[in-house]
């Protein structure tokens, strides 16, 4: 199993709706697909129209009481994806796992073995402490989201340099698939300003693929929905569905789904 950390360290950069569309747009491809929410908040859950009565395991069970990853696996409406969702719970792990040994490997601990799906998706908090460390720490690669406005890029630099420690303490094999602008909007003239300064300083590293500001991904979570089921034909659920077939064309061909 592929597994992709989708993390920015800065809140509202559409990094909650990222993981569920691109996860909903892997698992139309084909792709056997499993969505972790790591977010204590539990948006992910919550946009998949996964309920509270249904979280009778989540990701903080999986991390702190080490259950086996398929006890916590919530089937979605959506054909091929599953998840494991995240309780409030989630908020007192950073604390209960600091005395924990291994604290930063007990997800990869967790999803190793596992051959249930093709590829995982976590969805991190809005932060840079252990529980995105153990996402970190347990995927392959990691997918960044990054609002195009000038303040994101100053988080940017932070968590390419967090990036680094991890490869260099935790997870040598840590790499990075790719940066996708997100809230994209071309009436604005910083978009482009802030698109044209990050592809200058990334390169290819940034996705031809941008996400733009759209109605119709911000009105689908609260219908429990990913957008690309709420309005397949919509410029934000376009975008997603282009954006998993160009990150396809980025991971290695063994890795690859039949």
């Amino acid at each position: 199993m592929l597994t992709i950390a989708i993390a920015n360290q800065k809140g509202g950069v559409g990094k909650t709706t990222t993981a569920i569309n691109i996860a909903t747009a892997m698992a139309a491809i084909g792709w056997r697909t499993l969505l972790i929410d790591l977010d204590p908040q539990g948006n992910a859950s919550t946009g998949l129209g996964v309920s509270a009565s249904a979280r009778v395991a989540s990701s903080y069970n999986v991390l702190v009481d080490e259950i086996p990853v398929q006890e916590a696996i919530v089937s979605t409406s959506i054909p091929g994806l599953d998840i494991i969702p995240a309780t409030v719970d989630l908020s007192g792990a950073e604390v209960e796992l600091v005395s924990v040994e291994q604290r930063t490997s007990r997800l990869a601990n967790a999803l190793r073995g596992h051959r249930g799906h093709d590829i995982c998706f976590i969805d991190c908090p809005p932060s840079l402490g252990l529980l995105t460390l153990n996402a970190l720490s347990a995927a392959d690669t990691l997918l960044v989201p990054l609002q195009c406005e000038f303040f994101a890029l100053e988080g940017l630099s932070q968590l390419l340099q967090t990036v680094e420690r991890v490869q260099q303490a935790i997870n040598p094999r840590l790499g990075i698939v790719g940066v996708a602008l997100t809230m994209f909007d071309r009436r604005n003239r910083l978009t482009d300003q802030v698109s044209e300064d990050v592809r200058e300083c990334l390169g290819n590293l940034v996705f031809d693929t941008v996400i733009p500001r759209n109605v119709r991904l911000s009105e689908a979570p609260s219908h429990g929905l990913p957008a690309l089921v709420y309005d397949h034909a919509c410029a934000g659920s376009r975008a997603y569905i282009a954006l998993a077939r160009e990150l396809i064309g980025r991971l290695p061909e063994e890795r690859k789904a039949a």
